[in-house]
C-alpha cells in the first residue's frame, strides 16, 4: 500500500491496516501489510518487535466482516500475540476477550487491550522472521524497480 493513495481510494480494512501500521511503528515494531503465511493464510498486518516477537493484527471493518471470518483462529499458531483492529463504531462485545484489541482509523490506532503471549516454537519463529524479511525486501525492491519479477511469497 503506497502512501500516495488517498484514504478514500482504500477499502475499509486497508484504512484500518494503515492506522495499525502507524501505531505499531510508534511502539517500535516493523510491519508488513497483507503478509502471506503458510498454509494459504494472509495476515492483514504482521508486526515484528525489536526482540523478534511476532504480532498479527486482523482488521475487521464491520459485524458482517467479523462473522464471515471462519479462519481467524488459524492465525494463532503463527504469532506470539494476536490482536483485532476495528473502528470506533464496531460492536466490541463480538470480539473474544482473550485477544488483543486496537481501535483504529486511517491515521493511527490505540491499543485498548494487550494480547496474551503464546510463544512461538523457535523453528517457526525463524521461518516467519525470514519470510517477513524476504517479503518486505521484495516489496521494497518492487517499488524501486517495478519491472523485476515478484518473489512468489511476496505476491501471495
Amino acid at each position: 500500500m503506497s502512501d500516495s493513495r488517498s484514504l478514500s481510494d482504500m477499502q475499509p480494512g486497508q484504512v484500518l491496516a494503515r492506522g495499525v501500521a502507524r501505531a505499531l511503528a510508534d511502539l517500535g515494531l516493523a510491519s508488513v501489510l497483507e503478509m502471506p503465511l503458510r498454509p494459504r493464510l494472509r495476515a492483514d498486518v504482521m508486526g515484528l518487535t525489536r526482540k523478534g516477537e511476532i504480532w498479527i493484527v486482523e482488521c475487521k471493518s464491520s459485524r458482517a466482516d467479523f462473522t464471515s471470518d471462519r479462519k481467524w483462529q488459524g492465525y494463532l499458531d503463527w504469532c506470539d500475540r494476536y490482536f483485532w483492529a476495528v473502528d470506533a463504531t464496531f460492536p466490541l462485545e463480538l470480539l473474544p476477550e482473550d485477544t488483543g484489541l486496537f481501535i483504529a482509523d486511517g491515521y493511527g490506532a490505540e491499543m485498548l487491550r494487550d494480547a496474551p503471549e503464546a510463544r512461538l516454537a523457535p523453528a517457526r519463529r525463524k521461518a516467519l522472521t525470514l519470510d517477513f524479511a524476504r517479503v518486505a525486501a521484495a516489496r521494497l525492491q518492487g517499488f524501486r524497480d517495478p519491472s523485476l519479477p515478484v518473489l512468489p511469497e511476496a505476491a501471495r
